[in-house]
């Protein structure tokens, strides 16, 4: 069938605005947009029933009238007006209801949201009523629509080029900065802040501080006086001294922080410090000077923590880094012995452990948190310094995951082999230190 025939049939069937006219044959032709397609459809209508109608044939003259009525074609109605006839009301379209007649406020509205908002690149998103693509899609299946685009994809290529030229700022399909959902069909504009990513490294200077937030265990977070209602079950983690201030300078809503695995409480994090990457949830700004913003968390850690001067990071960082929790680690652990204890013993601790497979089922003070299993960590060299007749200091580089509090002291026989058992006497650890976690090249 003919374009020209189709698009009768079409109109004859619905009242259709330029834009859903047009929309059909949004394949065909290079350089218009749908409403001119459609406008361009009408006028050769238009114009071969005219010839009818001054031939004096009454197709032309009825044509001329569809074309008024349900194309709302004002050249159609203004011809018939000449020839002395009439032409009824124009007729709302079918498909969008007359909305793409909206779309300017619509921009508007969209700019006035993006105003609270700093943003390099943006993506217009259409939520459209299910009855109304349901409509559009009976419509395209009746009349074997070919060519045809979505009326989602215009309205969204109509928005985004106006808030373009409004903002100058480009349109991004993959990872933009926010996402600009509108809702045609009852004028809403909602804003996406897309997350924002930014990466350092960690330093844990004091012991007895989590990495992240811990909920009071007597309240659960609800608050109580054992925790003097803060719900926590201390008063303060790296998460927070290091996402207050970011979160306090973007007007994020919230962070998740993720970081190359994680020390114990009373652990220290020292050396080169640990890598991780904060994630900003629904930031407000997004252009950051983070050399200040470095030194404005240090200020405010009070020395507790120092991170590195922070950088730009993406969601790729992340995923680098959980890849990373089983990255090489080495840890410098005090051990007090219940007696006295040889340099040959030490050696042969040394000996022992190094290019070893430790064999660890969940140490029982994290059961609480962690399935029961057993897990395989290597050890890749081990070193033991008397620093008393009961005392001894091990620095060991091992694979990530590895429990080194119950590599000392075995766990009730859950670490497998363990300086106690090697030596066959009760040792403690003392101060655990991680002196540096090796990250692969990526």
């Amino acid at each position: 069938m003919e374009i020209l025939e189709k698009t009768h049939e079409m109109l004859e069937a619905h009242p259709l605005c330029d834009h859903c006219l047009g929309r059909q044959f949004a394949l065909l032709g290079y350089g218009l947009d749908d409403q001119q397609r459609g406008k361009t459809l009408k006028l050769l209508l238009t114009m071969k029933n005219h010839q009818l109608a001054l031939s004096g044939k009454k197709a032309g003259f009825s044509n001329l009238r569809l074309l008024a009525v349900n194309g709302s074609f004002d050249m159609a109605a203004e011809i018939l007006k000449n020839m002395r006839k009439r032409a009824r009301k124009k007729k709302e379209c079918y498909l969008c209801q007359g909305l793409f007649k909206n779309v300017d406020t619509l921009v508007e509205n969209a700019l006035k949201v993006l105003e609270n908002y700093e943003y390099a690149t943006f993506l217009v998103g259409i939520e459209l009523p299910t009855i109304v693509e349901e409509r559009e899609d009976e419509f395209k299946a009746r009349f074997e629509v070919a060519y045809g685009e979505s009326m989602r994809n215009e309205f969204s290529r109509d928005i985004g080029k106006k808030i373009v030229k409004a903002t100058e700022k480009p349109a991004e399909y993959k990872k933009p900065d926010v996402v600009v959902l509108v809702r045609p069909f009852t004028g809403e504009v909602i804003l996406q802040s897309n997350p924002l990513y930014v990466r350092g490294t960690y330093k844990k200077l004091l012991r007895g501080i989590p990495q992240s937030m811990w909920l009071c265990r007597s309240c659960g977070g609800r608050g109580c006086p054992k925790c003097d209602n803060t719900g926590k079950q201390y008063s303060e983690s790296v998460e927070e001294i290091i996402a207050g201030p970011i979160l306090k300078k973007t007007g994020g809503e919230n962070v998740s922080f993720h970081a190359a695995g994680r020390e114990d409480v009373d652990a220290r994090m020292l050396g080169t410090g640990r890598p991780f990457v904060i994630e900003i949830k629904k930031p407000r700004k997004r252009f950051l000077d983070l050399k200040n913003l470095t030194e404005l968390v240090n200020k405010d850690a009070q020395e507790k923590v120092e991170i590195s001067i922070l950088c730009a990071a993406t969601k790729d960082d992340v995923r680098q880094l959980k890849r990373a929790e089983g990255a090489q680690k080495i840890y410098k652990v005090f051990i007090d012995f219940e007696r006295n204890v040889s340099n040959e013993e030490l050696d042969a601790v040394a000996k022992t452990l190094t290019k070893a497979s430790i064999r660890q089922q969940t140490p029982l003070r994290v059961l609480h948190r962690r399935a029961d299993l057993i897990r395989e960590k290597y050890i890749y060299e081990a070193h033991l310094k008397r620093l008393a007749p009961n005392r001894a200091e091990m620095k060991i580089r091992c694979q990530g995951g590895l429990y080194i509090k119950e590599l000392v002291n075995g766990d009730e026989g859950r670490t497998i082999p363990s300086v106690a058992s090697i030596l066959n006497v009760e040792s403690k650890p003392l101060e655990l230190d991680v002196l540096k976690v090796i990250m692969e090249e990526s």
